[in-house]
């Protein structure tokens, strides 16, 4: 990867056209910042980051020698050759330390996340932020990096096509200022309640720890649209399934209604915060 953009970059073509959930993810990125970007698919992200001259590099890397070679001719259309590298690579196998800032990692499941980032070990934990989009087992990759020392300090929400897309931006060791603050009036006093000026209403630590892990601590606290509209409709679909449950006597209905009156719960609580 070059260490600066140069002149060979044409700044009268029109940027790659992204979907939401790409641009959602290039907004989270720091500029200036070099990106490895792992499962890249067709890099269409690299692109545009480099394109816009918001990055001055980008690694391409996918496990897949499909998707990496389609992603050699979309960089190669746009003459981007000099900027954007593309390795065969399963997770960070592949990468040097140093060789990027950012780590952006989206289009795979929270578990397979988890797995990569663990795998990378150290090159994990020298990146200044990791840009992490999970398509499943979002709650578990939260209690994940908090678990292993990273802190989230960003989240953003977006709908496409008829589905939810979260982002997150993280960092190790909450070194970044920005880890961890938040307005005084939102933080948990000694008493273990957190209360809200909206209304008399007050959640338990365990409570609310449990609310972050499954909807998001910079959402909630945000009151992101997006995941306020991901949980009515959720909540709508949950008291449908409760409706249809009550018919069906089973063993296995109870305790699908148990769970579901469960998930009910959380999903009221959430939605109590907006």
């Amino acid at each position: 990867m070059t260490a600066e953009t140069g002149g060979l970059i044409d700044r009268r073509e029109r940027p790659v056209a992204l979907s939401e959930r790409l641009r959602m993810l290039a907004g989270m990125v720091t500029a200036g910042n070099r990106v490895a970007d792992v499962g890249c698919d067709h890099a269409f992200l690299s692109i545009y980051l480099v394109q816009t001259g918001k990055c001055p590099g980008c690694l391409a890397m996918d496990v897949r020698k499909g998707p990496l070679a389609g992603a050699e001719e979309h960089i190669a259309a746009h003459r981007l050759e000099e900027y954007i590298e593309t390795r065969l690579s399963d997770g960070l196998a592949a990468y040097h330390t140093g060789e990027a800032e950012t780590l952006v990692c989206a289009g795979m499941g929270g578990r397979l996340m988890e797995r990569l980032l663990t795998e990378g070990g150290e090159k994990t934990r020298s990146f200044e932020e990791l840009i992490l989009q999970p398509q499943s087992e979002i709650p578990g990759l939260r209690r994940f990096l908090r678990a292993g020392g990273f802190v989230i300090l960003q989240e953003d929400a977006v709908y496409e096509e008829g589905k939810y897309y979260f982002a997150m931006r993280a960092v190790y060791g909450g070194g970044n200022q920005e880890a961890g603050r938040r307005p005084e009036k939102q933080r948990t006093p000694a008493g273990g309640l957190l209360f809200r000026e909206q209304g008399s209403k007050a959640l338990c630590h365990e409570d609310l720890e449990e609310l972050y892990d499954l909807y998001g601590e910079q959402l909630l606290l945000g009151r992101h649209p997006v995941l306020g509209q991901y949980l009515s409709r959720r909540l709508r679909a949950v008291e449908r399934l409760l409706e249809q449950l009550q018919q069906s006597d089973t063993s296995r209905s109870r305790e699908r209604q148990r769970e579901l009156y469960q998930e009910k719960g959380q999903l009221e609580k959430a939605l109590a915060l907006f």
